[in-house]
């Protein structure tokens, strides 16, 4: 039988990787072969991932601390990996942050940190990844995390720089689809909409956010773990390889109205 997900031997490179659906994501690429390299600000988290995968999916794992709003450090930590690994298969940018207030309240700075942190910071992994190790290799998968909210406005959490950030996010996949597609690397986005965490289970199952999913989503409820991971797999896999420039919600159906 074949497995069409069989990522054996390739390195796979998850920003944001030391909660919640990063380390989902990364869980799920280890699960089917992929070398994990776990990249975030907080050295002792990434590296309690990163032995957690190597223990539970016997894969190697590789923790590098790096905050992708430094482009010296991004530069060497994509040198790191390839000094070990010889090779960058997928990259999933998913390090993001988020600013909630009133668009008339939001500082210059709030601002100017989404888009560093969001946009920005999903470039520069993506341009280091892409010329120090996909175009000379002519293989590549980038998977950039978006955001419903990258599709649409909303009502419920003022937040017009997330909005605006992830907006960039969606079409500079666009733009770097049409642009790298000649070197054989796929560019995608995957959008999601609310998803329970550690950090979001209260504010969930509050009684206004669960009135707000029977309301706003076709499926009437918020995204459980690993609902994510099946997108992420068929996107960073060799099976994906006619999709690109895709933005693909997985959000319940919430953008559909």
């Amino acid at each position: 039988m074949k497995n069409y997900f069989d990522l054996t031997g390739q390195v796979a490179v998850v920003t944001g990787c030391s909660t919640g659906l990063g380390v989902q994501m990364a869980k799920a690429l280890a699960n089917q072969g992929a070398k994990i390299v776990a990249i975030a600000r907080r050295k002792d988290m990434i590296e309690a991932v990163a032995k957690e995968i190597t223990d539970t999916y016997k894969v190697e794992a590789l923790a590098i601390q790096c905050d992708i709003t430094d482009t010296e450090r991004v530069n060497a930590a994509v040198d790191e990996i390839l000094a070990k690994f010889g090779r960058i298969d997928i990259l999933i940018n998913n390090a993001g942050t988020g600013a909630v207030a009133p668009a008339e309240d939001i500082t210059d700075d709030q601002f100017y940190n989404e888009i560093n942190i969001d946009m920005f910071g999903s470039f520069r992994m993506a341009r280091a990844i892409a010329k120090k190790a996909m175009i000379p290799a002519k293989y590549g998968r980038i998977i950039n995390i978006a955001s419903m909210y990258g599709m649409v406005g909303n009502k419920v959490a003022p937040c017009s720089p997330y909005h605006a950030a992830k907006g960039g996010v969606v079409n500079m996949t666009r733009g770097l689809a049409s642009e790298w597609g000649k070197y054989g690397i796929n560019v995608n986005a995957i959008c999601p909409g609310y998803f329970y965490s550690p950090l979001t289970k209260e504010t969930l199952d509050s009684d206004f956010f669960q009135q707000n999913a029977q309301t706003m989503i076709p499926l009437s409820r918020y995204g459980n773990e690993g609902e994510l991971d099946t997108a992420a797999l068929f996107l960073s896999s060799p099976a994906s390889s006619y999709v690109t420039g895709v933005i693909l919600p997985v959000d319940g159906g919430y953008t559909a109205m």
